[in-house]
């Protein structure tokens, strides 16, 4: 590869400042920099001597995702042909090799229409800028097609994935700079923009718009919050928990959006993010404690099924794990402070917990759980520096 990069430092003068392809400088430096460690280096003062950069980061953080891309693909192509064939009664692990590629023929082209649409608009305003393109990208061109159901069409994706990279991060200065996850944000801008794409029986299950009447791809969510309305799907809590037990709802053999019915999966890419540093284990864990520590009152305050559901159950459904583990780490939009961290995943957890039992309508309140802990973010951190500030000039007071 050394060729490559002597070749890429030959060409360089052509595309800086005065060179004949100067308006291409932002493409070129992208390219550059993203093949090879950028040649600039500081010559002077102090500084940090690491190898670890934004390009490792965010490459790191892909690979704790493909865990459940890869689970999110067979799980896909699985409930595909559940409702192909109009029934549940599917071994899940029958056919493998055929519900791959299902899942794959409906998955792909998700993820390359939201690499290829926001790449093209983070590309679009670097040659506006001026600047090159930032890694960021990487990691939210895979995020948003995981947190999509199977069923959602391709120009919905395009269009969520504009408004994310333009609202939810350029306009605040790019990479670095969005005070929102970026795929959230395309989610959110989605489910109130288009609920009868986002919600439902029919969205989950790929082709089950399609199927016969009567057919039903509802989610466990789905028909746990039936049970706050006048017809629950479920006689009672037993049936259900019967229907959807605690196991296959950790190992993901439940329909959902593309790469979050697995905890287990989320989990392996817990580990990874926070073996090598760039997930936070404060914020993880104390998700999770919220989530428990949420259910655990609800499951006190009891009265019906959804209210009785034992608390390390919600942990597993939905995009419970899936949110705490790649979501709310996120280092931009999260808190930065140690102790603020802690408050920020115990909140966090809160509020998805409760969100998604009060708001029957809504079952899944992971989402705006973490879009508000992001803006909130800011402010526990000012509080955390406050108190340290206080905690010591009343400790300089008193010696």
């Amino acid at each position: 590869m050394k060729f490559l990069e002597n070749y890429l430092h030959k060409m360089e003068p052509n595309f800086v400042k005065g060179g004949k392809w100067e308006k291409w400088n932002p493409l070129f430096e992208t390219m550059a920099t993203f093949a090879f460690t950028p040649k600039l280096v500081t010559e002077k003062g102090s500084h940090i001597r690491d190898g670890v950069d934004l390009k490792r980061t965010m490459i790191t953080v892909v690979f704790a995702l493909i865990p459940c891309l890869i689970f999110g693909i067979y799980n896909t192509g699985h409930w595909g042909m559940v409702a192909e064939m109009g029934t549940r009664d599917l071994p899940y692990w029958a056919d493998m090799g055929t519900k791959f590629l299902m899942g794959l023929k409906v998955v792909l082209p998700v993820i390359i229409v939201a690499y290829a649409v926001g790449l093209g608009v983070e590309f679009l305003f670097g040659m506006l800028r001026g600047h090159s393109l930032h890694e960021g990208f990487l990691v939210s061109g895979m995020l948003i097609p995981l947190v999509m159901p199977a069923d959602v069409p391709l120009w919905m994706v395009a269009v969520a994935t504009v408004f994310a990279v333009v609202i939810g991060k350029e306009i605040f200065g790019g990479t670095g700079m969005n005070i929102v996850n970026v795929a959230l944000t395309a989610r959110a801008f989605l489910f109130f923009a288009y609920p009868t794409s986002m919600s439902g029986d029919k969205v989950w299950m790929a082709g089950a718009e399609a199927n016969v009447d009567g057919f039903t791809g509802s989610t466990a969510l789905g028909d746990l919050a039936s049970f706050m309305g006048d017809k629950p799907v479920f006689e009672n809590l037993q049936a259900y928990t019967n229907n959807y037990s605690f196991m296959d709802s950790f190992m993901g053999y439940i329909p959902g959006s593309i790469g979050e019915t697995s905890t287990l999966m989320c989990l392996i890419g817990a580990v990874i993010l926070i073996a090598t540093g760039v997930g936070s284990l404060r914020i993880i864990a104390s998700f999770f404690a919220g989530g428990l520590l949420m259910g655990g009152v609800l499951n006190l305050i009891g009265g019906n099924p959804y209210l009785d559901l034992p608390a390390y159950y919600h942990l597993v459904l939905g995009g419970f794990a899936f949110g705490a583990v790649f979501m709310a780490t996120d280092p931009v939009t999260a808190a930065q402070t140690a102790t603020g961290k802690i408050w920020y995943g115990v909140f966090g957890g809160i509020l998805a917990i409760l969100i998604r039992v009060l708001n029957p309508a809504y079952p899944e309140g992971v989402m705006l759980a973490i879009l508000f802990m992001n803006i909130m973010a800011p402010i526990i951190d000012h509080f955390v520096i406050q108190g340290n500030v206080k905690r010591r000039l009343k400790r300089l007071k008193t010696a």
